[in-house]
């Protein structure tokens, strides 16, 4: 284990440390209301400098993807392999247990039978006897004029409703443009743009494909996508985090 390994190996426990002192309640009161909510300094710019640092070593991705050749946008991004870096792995493992009860809770609210163990390794054990078994955390990668188009990231048939972002690059001195972009929409209405503000190491979570929204009749479904506008200069790197594994 090289000396950053063994770095980031030891301060994975310091994540789920800080989830732990996480107010879930509040976190997913905020998830209710709006659909998303920032958690500030998830990560220390120590470790969001580790993670951009793997960006270059091939040997720990599955897959990389040039965002042009697919009509995604402009940029590109690489899938970790199995086994994930301690860090991310502590995160995907310490973060998902905050967001199952919200999970369950919307639906129940959009009338959608599925319910989600409180446990990570449960639903992964799920996504993988359906064969969906290559993971999905992975590093994006932006530059002047790129950008990322409103999208939602499904990869199979389960699909756990809440994903996560973390910014590792740092707003104005890295990079400028390039905000973070969700987009809802509900029926016989048009569509509702909001743009999330991150600080390097902030989490943002929010709905990977739908969300429950109050109706006359108690709930209706709101569809949601995310995106990133166009880089104005610079160079910007975030930490996806999803939380089911891929066909």
């Amino acid at each position: 284990m090289t000396a950053a390994a063994r770095a980031e190996h030891d301060r994975a426990p310091g994540i789920a440390a800080r989830l732990a002192a996480l107010d879930g309640g509040a976190l997913g009161s905020a998830l209710d209301a709006a659909g998303h909510v920032v958690v500030p300094a998830l990560l220390t710019a120590a470790e969001c400098a580790e993670l951009v640092a793997r960006y270059d070593d091939a040997e720990q991705f599955r897959s990389r993807i040039v965002m042009a050749r697919h009509g995604y946008g402009e940029g590109e991004y690489q899938y970790f392999a199995y086994p994930l870096p301690p860090l991310v792995a502590a995160l995907r493992r310490a973060l998902y247990p905050l967001l199952a009860p919200p999970a369950n809770r919307w639906s129940e609210a959009m009338g959608i039978a599925t319910r989600y163990p409180p446990d990570h390794a449960t639903f992964l054990a799920r996504c993988h006897r359906a064969g969906q078994q290559r993971p999905t955390p992975l590093l994006l990668r932006y530059r002047a004029g790129d950008y990322n188009r409103l999208h939602q990231d499904l990869y199979g048939e389960h699909v756990f409703p809440l994903q996560a972002t973390v910014l590792l690059s740092r707003p104005a001195a890295d990079f400028t443009g390039g905000e973070f972009v969700l987009v809802e929409q509900r029926a016989r209405m048009q569509s509702r743009a909001e743009v999330v503000p991150l600080a390097q190491g902030d989490a943002v979570i929010f709905a990977v494909r739908e969300r429950p929204v109050k109706s006359a009749r108690g709930f209706a479904r709101a569809a949601m996508r995310h995106g990133v506008s166009r880089l104005r200069s610079g160079a910007r790197m975030t930490l996806g985090i999803i939380f089911h594994d891929a066909k």
